[in-house]
């Protein structure tokens, strides 16, 4: 049986992700724990980073990434933190999945704040909303009609001028310049239809890491 160690907890909990995957699941990546993993354990196949610390303390180096892809140890992210990472190693090896990785990888987002939201350190429960689902769901509220294009880019606007704590829907809708009949349009569709991109992501990687775990 394969060896798989998975860094989440927050785009998706440790239950759902243990009924998709039968893995080692560990809290949000930062720097080090990937270095004492590596040190501690020899005989892991397959890592799979989704969520990890940006501001709360360092980052997960690349450095540390590669020394577990030089030890032939299959490296997968997305969603969150992996996304960013795989977008920048995926040309040395790491496996990039989901469609935040794409978009850091065809340059439509670029900056960690894009995916960054705070968390509470005892449950890693989400404390705000993160900018990359408020552009999923104001741009499928626009294909549905809700928004316009220029109102999406206003509650986008909107979004970035807010430090990512202190975003959440209520927040960035409240505080934006579209006419109050829209707001309150835009809450009752979100109630019935905001979705989360980071949490399919996450979805994501873990079935393609249960997929090559069964084909390896």
């Amino acid at each position: 049986m394969k060896k798989i160690i998975v860094y989440t907890g927050l785009s998706i909990s440790f239950d759902e992700a243990e009924s998709i995957l039968k893995a080692d699941y560990k809290p949000p990546i930062k720097r080090g724990d990937l270095s004492t993993l590596l040190e501690s354990q020899n005989d892991i196949d397959i890592i799979g980073i989704i969520d990890g610390l940006f501001h709360q303390s360092p980052a997960v180096a690349h450095k540390e990434i590669l020394k577990a892809l030089d030890k032939d140890i299959t490296v997968v992210g997305g969603a969150s933190m992996g996304a960013l990472r795989a977008c920048e190693l995926y040309p040395y090896g790491m496996i990039g999945i989901g469609r935040i990785f794409e978009d850091y990888k065809n340059g439509i987002i670029e900056s960690d704040d894009d995916v960054a939201v705070s968390l509470d350190p005892q449950t890693y429960r989400q404390l705000s909303d993160s900018w990359i689902n408020m552009k999923y769901n104001f741009n499928r509220a626009r294909v549905d009609g809700i928004l316009s294009q220029e109102e999406v880019e206003e509650l986008l606007s909107t979004s970035k001028d807010i430090y990512y704590p202190k975003r959440s829907f209520e927040y960035v809708i409240n505080k934006s310049g579209i006419d109050d009949d829209k707001k309150t349009n835009l809450k009752e569709y979100l109630e019935k239809n905001k979705f989360d991109i980071k949490h399919d992501d996450a979805k994501a990687v873990l079935e393609y890491i249960k997929k090559i775990s069964e084909k390896q």
